[in-house]
This record gives C-alpha cells, sequence and structure tokens, in this order.
C-alpha cells in the first residue's frame, strides 16, 4: 500500500482536509442532489475571485435541441492570437461554469487569450456522449467565431477527456486545433497496472470514485472501445494537434498521460508528459496554498501560452 505521509507535504495534506471537509471521501454514496451541493460548496471555498479588469460574457452556443451554456473570459491586457476551450472536470456528474471559474479567469489573464468554458450537459442526466456532443459543437462554434486566432483546448479530469475527444475527432478540420493542454485527464488507459494499482486509494480520487464515475457516465453500457469516451483505444493518434499532458503522481490517471504521449510521438506528433510530484487530483484548487501546485499552474499557464503561439519548445515547461 502506498504511503502517502511521505509523498504528500504538509500544504498538499492541509489542501486535502480542507477539500475533505466539504466533500468527504466516500461521497459517492449520497445522492446526486447531495454530491452536487458539496461539490459547489467546495468550489465556493476555495474560488480565488477575479484578477484585476478582465471582463466575463455568460450566453449560450444554440444547438438542436438545446443551449450549451458557455462563459468568456477577457483580459485587461488581451493576446488576439490564440483562444482557449476549456472543458472543467467533475466526474462527467459536477461542476458546470462556477467550479472553475477562477482557474479560467487566472488562464485568460495570465496568458491574455480569451477563454471559453464549456458547460456541456452531466450524467447521469445525459449520458455519454452527450457531454462531447456539445464539447464537439463547442469547437465548431469556436472554429467560426475565432477563425481568425489559434484554438487550445483545454481542460482537467473529465474536461480532459473531453478536449482530447475533441481533438481527435476535429484533427483535419480546416481550423483544427493548435495544440492541446490536459491536465491530469482520465483517457481510458489500462487498469490493470501503473498507477490505477499503485494509487488505488489516492487522496481525493480512489479507484472506487473512478469505477463510480465510469457507471455514472455510461449508464451501464460497454463503450470501453469507443475513443471518444477512452482516447487511448484509439487506432490511429496521427494527425493529433501538438499535446502537453500534466498530471499528479499520486493519481490513480497519472499513468494516462504518459501512455497518451508515447502514441501521439508513436505516430509523428509532439507530445510531452510532465508528472507532478506529491500532488494529488484536483490540485488546480490549491494553486494559491500548495508551492507544488503554484508550481504546476505555472506550467499549466507555459503550455497554454505556448500552444496558442504555435511554438513547441517543451522545454520552458521544466
Amino acid at each position: 500500500m502506498t504511503d502517502y505521509t511521505k509523498l504528500l507535504d504538509a500544504e498538499t495534506w492541509a489542501f486535502v482536509d480542507k477539500t475533505n471537509s466539504f466533500y468527504p471521501p466516500g461521497n459517492i454514496d449520497f445522492s446526486m442532489a447531495k454530491q452536487r451541493e458539496q461539490y459547489d460548496a467546495m468550489a465556493r471555498a476555495f474560488h480565488a475571485g477575479y484578477p484585476a479588469g478582465l471582463k466575463t460574457t455568460t450566453m449560450a452556443i444554440a444547438t438542436q435541441g438545446h443551449d450549451i451554456p458557455i462563459r468568456i473570459y477577457r483580459a485587461a491586457r488581451p493576446d488576439d492570437r490564440a483562444m482557449v476551450l476549456y472543458f472543467h472536470g467533475g466526474g462527467f456528474t459536477l461542476g458546470g461554469l462556477e467550479s472553475h471559474d477562477d482557474v479560467c479567469a487566472e488562464i485568460c489573464d495570465r496568458t491574455g487569450y480569451e477563454v471559453v468554458s464549456v458547460d456541456y450537459r452531466l450524467s447521469p442526466e445525459h449520458n455519454y456522449p452527450a457531454s462531447h456532443e456539445d464539447g464537439y459543437a463547442a469547437f465548431e462554434w469556436a472554429a467560426k467565431t475565432y477563425a481568425d486566432r489559434a484554438i487550445v483546448l483545454a481542460g482537467d479530469s473529465a474536461g480532459g477527456n473531453v478536449a482530447a475527444a475533441v481533438a481527435g475527432r476535429f484533427r483535419r478540420h480546416p481550423h483544427a486545433a493548435a495544440g492541446q493542454a490536459l491536465i491530469y485527464p482520465g483517457l481510458g488507459g489500462d487498469r490493470t497496472k501503473g498507477s490505477y494499482v499503485t494509487h488505488l486509494d489516492a487522496p481525493l480520487l480512489s479507484m472506487r470514485d473512478a469505477e463510480y464515475y465510469v457507471k455514472m457516465r455510461t449508464g451501464g453500457a460497454d463503450v470501453s472501445n469507443d475513443p471518444g469516451f477512452a482516447p487511448l483505444t484509439d487506432t490511429d493518434f496521427s494527425g493529433l494537434p501538438p499535446t502537453v499532458v500534466i498530471t499528479a503522481e499520486c493519481d490513480p490517471l497519472a499513468s494516462d498521460g504518459p501512455a497518451y504521449r508515447d502514441a501521439i510521438i508513436a505516430a509523428g506528433g509532439k507530445a510531452v508528459a510532465i508528472e507532478e510530484t506529491g500532488l494529488v487530483h484536483g490540485y488546480l484548487r490549491a494553486r494559491h496554498s500548495v508551492e507544488r501546485a503554484r508550481d504546476s499552474f505555472t506550467r499549466i499557464v507555459e503550455a497554454v501560452r505556448m500552444l496558442g503561439a504555435n511554438q513547441w519548445n517543451p522545454d520552458r515547461l521544466s
């Protein structure tokens, strides 16, 4: 059994404890309404506010049958070379425009790029592929709306999965993404080895949690070989945009990052995977209280900036 008392420092433990005080271990045994209430309260407790001068617009993308809420972030000092299409985490059952509001605001402020956060449909009310269909629709909207800017796909956890699926679906689109920055994503890796075994009972995300989210996401249907659902099951990794995957060491999903990187490189693409030592799933919320998370967020911002500028110099992320 992994000894997390040796892997996590005091700052990270304080973050884990604060998170658990709002969203406790075993919360997947509660009703979905209760889980969302707890998750939203946790997100509010960690909200860091907006940078000075940043402005937002909340609106919706109209599609057949329903609208997709989005929030657009504009920096006081904009850089119009690129925009960021951001997909939030939350196990496909939790979160929305508010849960990752300050994260998107800070990415916008620090890169200068407009950020568009996508409030895709959640399970169990809307099973897969509803979340991804909303992601695909959001990309097509962005490709038209930001025709003169590079598009960077970004997302954390479940949102990293959506971003990777969008990258795969539109890899040969006339306005294909300039890059993707995936933050501790779940990409459908081999659950019999690597971090899936080593970090079976990691703080903040255990394999029991991860299996629950898969069940909730699918309604019990077997779509494990669908490359939209699990990008690592794709048989063709050619043509994917330059990719930066940043994972947490103490996370059952950590092995997906190197596996995805290796598949892209083997297909002739550009990719790098960075594993953040001593960090846990969900550490984006710790970026103002944990030094390791603060350093990692700086790498994430630099990755987004680099990809939006159509540059590839991963040494800048070290």
